[in-house]
């Protein structure tokens, strides 16, 4: 069988598909099938590498570097699986899967919906705040009310929220753009920063609490695996630090009380099925000393790198990389002959 693997993108998180997309090609099963590169570089310009039959040796030879650039159109082939391994805006955000869905190939992960709505953290907030899922205090913020009046912004947000918060731009991941501040002379040169990446800002009250996550794995039936902790000698965990530096230490599983860990696998799923997610999911959660359990954000297509949380969660669970992978796949055909399935029922 013929998988695509997109990879790279204009995400600032570049890098990091890079990385996750050359994990991934060390542990596809290749005797069962061919796997074709594609290179999106920074200027949204796509290449198509010759078809792998085996592992890459090398991280940098993903770039395509020989390779003359195409029409996105180029990447569509009839009976193939198109395993995006993108994150961050521009792939991670409904509008790859949304590509995708128009040229009407099957493809790894999430569809539109969930996509979009996982990827921006505003809405996201707000669905699980419908849901009842609770959360710490936020307060959104859109970069053009923030210059037509700065000062109100600035009461607005201290009137709800507690220094230290955390700024972060609504649609980014791997702690992009992310800011720890203790006061209103770094908010202020935060929400530059962050608007920076994103229009949209979203400012959150900081909590003295572990970081805990959940993978989820499934279509209409979702399986979780246990809790995992994320520790960190810094307060902050940005992305130096999680793919850079070797001082992260993820402990697999986390140690929770019973009604605790119930707690976190319970608004994981829910906040999965709200989204109307498939194929993946990574669910993040702070847990304080006292049991309290605030969910933190969903990740549609989490990090696959040999340091990522989401493929040791379920390697701890028995189910090896390859076979995680193999199992991606098996979710993404299963979701695409539903779909055709659903259609062809329409016209008759």
């Amino acid at each position: 069988m013929k998988i695509i693997l997109v990879y790279g993108g204009q995400s600032p998180e570049h890098e990091v598909s890079i990385m996750s997309a050359y994990a991934i090609l060390q542990a596809i099963f290749y005797s069962y099938y061919e796997v074709t590169p594609v290179y999106i570089q920074k200027n949204g310009r796509f290449k198509i590498g010759d078809v792998l039959h085996e592992a890459p040796t090398e991280m940098d030879s993903l770039r395509l570097l020989q390779q003359a650039e195409v029409e996105p159109t180029s990447l569509y082939q009839p009976e193939a699986l198109v395993f995006p391994c993108l994150h961050g805006p521009n792939g991670e955000d409904g509008t790859f899967q949304g590509f995708l869905e128009t040229l009407n190939m099957p493809y790894v992960g999430c569809g539109v919906l969930a996509s979009a709505c996982g990827m921006d953290k505003i809405v996201t907030k707000n669905l699980m705040l419908q849901a009842g899922i609770p959360q710490v205090p936020f307060v959104p913020v859109i970069q053009d009310i923030w210059k037509e009046n700065p000062r109100a912004i600035f009461e607005r947000i201290e009137g709800a929220l507690l220094y230290p918060m955390y700024v972060k731009p609504a649609n980014m991941g791997s702690s992009v753009g992310i800011t720890r501040v203790e006061d209103r002379e770094s908010l202020q040169k935060a929400l530059g920063q962050a608007f920076q990446f994103d229009r949209r800002v979203i400012v959150e009250q900081g909590i003295d609490a572990r970081e805990i996550e959940v993978a989820l794995l499934g279509n209409h039936e979702v399986r979780t695996s246990l809790p995992g902790e994320v520790k960190k000698p810094v307060d902050f965990y940005d992305y130096q630090t999680k793919y850079e530096n070797q001082d992260v230490e993820l402990v697999i599983p986390a140690v929770l009380a019973p009604e605790t860990q119930e707690k976190v696998l319970q608004y994981a799923k829910q906040a999965y099925q709200i989204l109307a997610a498939t194929g993946l999911s990574r669910c993040d959660f702070f847990v304080t000393n006292s049991g309290e359990v605030f969910f933190n954000e969903i990740n549609t297509m989490p990090g696959f790198t040999p340091k990522s949380m989401y493929p040791a969660l379920w390697q701890e669970r028995g189910l090896s990389y390859g076979d995680l992978i193999e199992e991606l796949i098996q979710l993404g055909l299963n979701r695409f002959r539903q779909k055709q399935e659903r259609q062809q029922s329409l016209t008759k």
